[in-house]
């Protein structure tokens, strides 16, 4: 295992940061929202990183740490591996810095993605498709940044892209018209986390910062219940802008010093909450952007009272996903259910079920059913949504009195892949 020296981010190296960062990133508003204010009983501010120019902090990283390189090494270029954010990032201070950059992305990537680090770097900026992984296109990166002494840009694991992070810990408390006693903050690889609460544990360390993770990618809570650096074997990768399998190795020792505690958040929650913020709110995030927002929930009774800010990380959110968001959503409140239904091949079966098995507002969303010959009953995929969580076990029951219940889908993991 690699073994990194005790790198702990000093104020004055975040403050030359952000001097190194000033007329490159948006110094992006700390803004007071009413609605989670009144909901929390609380003072809730939203960092909003979604507005910076590439749509995600992720800039503040990959800037700092292009612009302190060594004039050979900016001639001999950089390269990186991302499928998001951090390609966006690179290939923006690629083009700023003039200097050329390889990005290497699974070849699985949407073509929007791939566009859009284009358009950041446009010349500077060469795109390889590497692989049907993540994990491909970083192994493919490293070879070639060896073989060409290429400098590897890091998405997390680097002392000066922590630093660069670290300058949001700096506009917030700059910025806060109120001592903090909260703040939460999503973790993927953790340089974010690393650098804000170094900021926070040094000028504000009576704050306590709240680290949060995707409940299908708990790479950081769990290394910090097990003591050291773990590596997950699965993950969720859903929330693929905070899905990793193991955290930088930095990035843990700085979190595991200054972290308050990290929660991890549903993937449905997450998904809730970011429809919530567009339809309420009017504000596009990403999945990952939604995670600080998600988490606020499990704290209601904590921060009723006090001074809270999320970091709304990104919103690079591809609109293909819409529905598949909204779905989870759905399961998450639970009022998207799907059944085998048990149907007797008779005329008047399907009008039985309609008028007297579903509610006046249940809604069918899936239906797939072939009849079958020589056999007095036939199995149909239903998706029903409900008009609330509680309509479910009456339906449950009329399903059951009327004999047309044969078994429940939600809850069997291998079988609901192919639905949602």
């Amino acid at each position: 295992m690699q073994v990194v020296s005790q790198y702990r981010p000093t104020i004055t190296g975040i403050t030359q940061a952000a001097s190194l960062l000033e007329g490159v990133v948006v110094k992006t508003p700390l803004l007071k929202s009413q609605r989670h204010s009144r909901r929390y009983e609380s003072a809730i501010y939203l960092k909003r990183e979604d507005l910076q120019p590439v749509r995600s902090y992720k800039i503040r990283g990959a800037y700092h740490k292009m612009v302190t390189l060594g004039g050979l090494e900016r001639e001999q270029g950089v390269i990186c591996a991302s499928a998001g954010n951090h390609a966006q990032g690179v290939a923006l201070s690629c083009k700023l810095l003039k200097v050329n950059g390889t990005i290497y992305m699974p070849s699985t990537t949407p073509m929007q993605k791939v566009e859009q680090v284009q358009h950041f770097g446009e010349e500077y900026v060469t795109v390889c498709l590497e692989g049907d992984t993540f994990d491909d296109a970083y192994a493919a990166a490293l070879l070639v940044a060896e073989a060409e002494k290429k400098t590897f840009i890091h998405p997390f694991d680097d002392e000066k892209v922590i630093e660069g992070q670290g300058t949001i810990g700096l506009e917030i408390l700059e910025q806060s018209l109120q001592p903090l006693d909260y703040v939460f903050v999503p973790i993927g690889g953790g340089g974010l986390a690393a650098g804000l609460s170094s900021v926070f544990q040094q000028l504000s360390p009576t704050t306590k910062i709240i680290g949060v993770e995707p409940e299908g990618a708990p790479a950081m809570k769990r290394s910090l219940e097990a003591g050291k650096n773990v590596c997950l074997s699965q993950i969720e990768k859903f929330v693929d802008g905070a899905a990793v399998k193991q955290v930088g190795e930095r990035n843990f020792q700085i979190c595991q010093e200054n972290l308050h505690e990290v929660v991890t958040v549903p993937e449905g929650k997450i998904c809730q909450t970011l429809l919530e913020l567009y339809n309420k709110d009017g504000i596009i995030v990403e999945p990952a952007g939604a995670l600080s927002v998600s988490a606020l929930d499990y704290y209601s009774q904590e921060i009723k009272g006090k001074a809270v800010a999320c970091v709304v990380s990104g919103s690079n959110n591809d609109i293909t996903r819409t529905a598949e968001i909204k779905e989870r959503a759905l399961l998450y409140t639970n009022v998207k259910h799907y059944f085998i239904v048990r149907f007797p091949q008779r005329a008047g079966a399907l009008r039985q079920f309609l008028t007297q098995v579903l509610g006046p507002e249940d809604d069918i969303t899936y239906f797939e059913y072939t009849k079958k010959t020589n056999r007095s009953t036939g199995s149909a995929v239903v998706g029903l949504e409900l008009k609330a969580s509680e309509d479910f076990e009456p339906l449950v029951a009329r399903m059951k009195a009327h004999q047309f219940y044969q078994d429940y889908l939600n809850d069997k993991p291998e079988l609901f892949q192919f639905l949602v």
